[in-house]
């Protein structure tokens, strides 16, 4: 008997063992991840509903400079009035006046996202310029780069209260106008580190990792209590803007480092079409599924393979 042949017999074989039911599960299984991608595909490429922010309030945080200045350039176009904080007032002032140049409407104001007093006191001007804010973009963040031995102990905690308390402190400051309102969307800028760890990270990762966490609950909490009130939880890959300068890729093909311009589009539309999740690209759209099922040291051979663990090898960073 020929190689062919044995080997015909043995799938031959095979398939006799294999059941009804199974094949059935695989037949769901393929179609599932079909329809899955096809809905990855539409969403990322901007089909679907999509809800008018005419007149609506945006205050959104870190939006001096990279994609807070896009964003809000473009929610401006839309007609939203845009409350433009940044820690660097210089900055902020520059996003209003190119926002106004375009002929939208903002304001600029100097808030350090850590001090909830001052972001009290930035929602009181905010509210008096534009009304109650109804869209929140909890964008502002910062990133030492610095591995866990080389990072002092007061650069962590600034980087837990910048990219993790700061979003406890301003959902506590505009979610009670409103819930009374019955309508509001609090939107995060999380990342792809809030899913994967990587060498150089641990900080930063694991306050992305809590706000993912803040995020969940808040929305679980507002179901629970059935308020309009939505959330949106934003996880992109690295982007190549000045906060992540030298970050590199092994397969830019899979994992590229993503363009301003397409991830802030990218991020007005998981806003305008109230998504909850938004991950991307889609590789890492689906890396929390094989860190699930995958044991934890092949999980980290896979990472290692793609780069994931060399990737802030050769990082700079905003300075």
């Amino acid at each position: 008997m020929s190689v062919a042949s044995r080997a015909l017999e043995r799938l031959k074989r095979i398939k006799s063992q294999i059941s009804p039911f199974s094949m059935t599960k695989t037949k769901l299984a393929i179609g599932a991840g079909t329809a899955y991608a096809a809905y990855q595909y539409l969403k990322n490429n901007g089909y679907g509903f999509k809800k008018d922010v005419k007149n609506e309030h945006v205050y959104i945080t870190g939006a001096g400079s990279g994609l807070g200045k896009i964003v809000s350039k473009k929610l401006a176009k839309l007609g939203a009035n845009i409350t433009v904080t940044d820690i660097d007032l210089t900055a902020a002032e520059q996003t209003v006046q190119e926002i106004e140049l375009e002929g939208g409407n903002a304001i600029a104001i100097k808030v350090d996202v850590s001090n909830p007093e001052n972001i009290k006191e930035s929602a009181e001007i905010a509210t008096k310029r534009f009304g109650n804010v109804t869209i929140l973009i909890n964008n502002a963040g910062i990133v030492s780069g610095k591995k866990i031995l080389d990072i002092s102990n007061e650069l962590v905690k600034k980087t837990f209260e910048v990219n993790s308390l700061a979003l406890i402190y301003t959902t506590k400051q505009f979610l009670p106008q409103m819930l009374e309102m019955d309508k509001g969307h609090i939107v995060t800028i999380a990342s792809a580190a809030g899913y994967i760890g990587s060498p150089g990270l641990v900080d930063y990762s694991a306050s992305k990792f809590a706000a993912i966490g803040i995020d969940e609950s808040l929305r679980t909490e507002l179901a629970n209590i059935g308020s309009k009130v939505t959330t949106t939880c934003v996880c992109p890959y690295f982007i190549n803007t000045g906060m992540f300068d030298g970050v590199q890729t092994r397969f830019p093909s899979i994992l590229p480092i993503l363009k301003p311009e397409w991830a802030s589009q990218r991020i007005v539309d998981a806003i305008l079409k109230e998504e909850s999740m938004a991950i991307f690209p889609w590789f890492i759209g689906n890396a929390h599924l094989f860190k699930a099922l995958l044991p934890p040291k092949m999980f980290d051979m896979v990472s290692e393979f793609f780069g994931i663990n060399d990737i802030m090898k050769n990082f700079k960073g905003r300075h």
